[in-house]
């Protein structure tokens, strides 16, 4: 089996809730299901001790983990960046536990990455799902409307300046990029993803859709972000909205202005 030069950066706060088991046994699937082989899996876990032992006692069937403990309050945009600079692979990918990978997808981004060796990140197009599976909506595939792009499948400044619908898990970046324009500022509680897109666009990044269904994210999950916005006692104004989107347009000329923690 041919293999594919990518680290795959997993972070993981807590084992607790009932459904934990059921997911992260379809997201590891994903990935010992691939039709080209990974380098490795970067696990960056809390401390919690039914997590570790559930880790500890896992069947990885194969794959190349890599675990690392994270002591510090659990973030995820912190978590990812501490597992993106303890990978020495050429290419870095953003993965969640309850999310789950097409088994073409790194095959497609190895070939993708021969014929454009110019593009720095590729995007899956996502199937996002709620709790139940239920179907809600595609994700990252607003590059392809004639009416948006320019460059039909090519993400830039100019569109995200109008659309913020993108999402960087399952996403595949060069390390090498990430390093030079800064990992996720923890800062944006919201629109982390989004001022990093801003901020490597802005930074001439090339960033480019794969024209097929590579990623299913759930969407809206319990102990999300946006579930305690949809389910809590948080309700998620317009006006909070346009603070975090408007926040992120301010941010991204700027790669370091604001810490990002790339240690536990």
């Amino acid at each position: 089996m041919e293999n594919f030069n990518v680290s795959v950066i997993l972070p993981i706060k807590s084992s607790s809730p009932a459904w934990f088991d059921d997911y992260f046994n379809k997201a590891i699937t994903s990935l010992t299901t691939q039709k080209t082989s990974i380098n490795e899996l970067i696990i960056v876990h809390t401390d919690e001790t039914n997590l570790i032992e559930f880790l500890d006692n896992y069947d990885f069937s194969g794959l190349n983990v890599n675990r690392l403990v994270w002591t510090n309050t659990p973030n995820f945009a912190e978590q990812i960046n501490y597992g993106v600079n303890q990978s020495k692979s050429e290419w870095i990918s953003i993965f969640e536990f309850d999310d789950e990978y097409s088994n073409i997808w790194f095959k497609n981004v190895k070939k993708y990455s021969e014929i454009y060796p110019d593009v720095d990140v590729f995007l899956p197009i996502v199937v996002d799902t709620d709790q139940l599976g239920k179907f809600v909506g595609f994700t990252n595939e607003g590059t392809f409307a004639l009416n948006i792009a320019n460059e039909i499948g090519i993400l830039t400044n100019e569109i995200l300046q109008d659309f913020q619908n993108f999402q960087i898990s399952g996403m595949v970046i060069k390390k090498s990029k990430y390093d030079t324009y800064g990992g996720l500022k923890p800062s944006f509680k919201l629109t982390f993803g989004y001022e990093f897109f801003l901020r490597l666009t802005y930074n001439t990044a090339k960033i480019m859709s794969i024209p097929r269904i590579g990623y299913k994210h759930t969407n809206l999950r319990d102990g999300s972000i946006f579930w305690n916005y949809r389910n809590g006692d948080e309700v998620l104004s317009k006006e909070e909205a346009k603070f975090w989107i408007d926040s992120a347009k301010k941010e991204y000329f700027f790669i370091q202005d604001r810490k990002i923690n790339f240690e536990s």
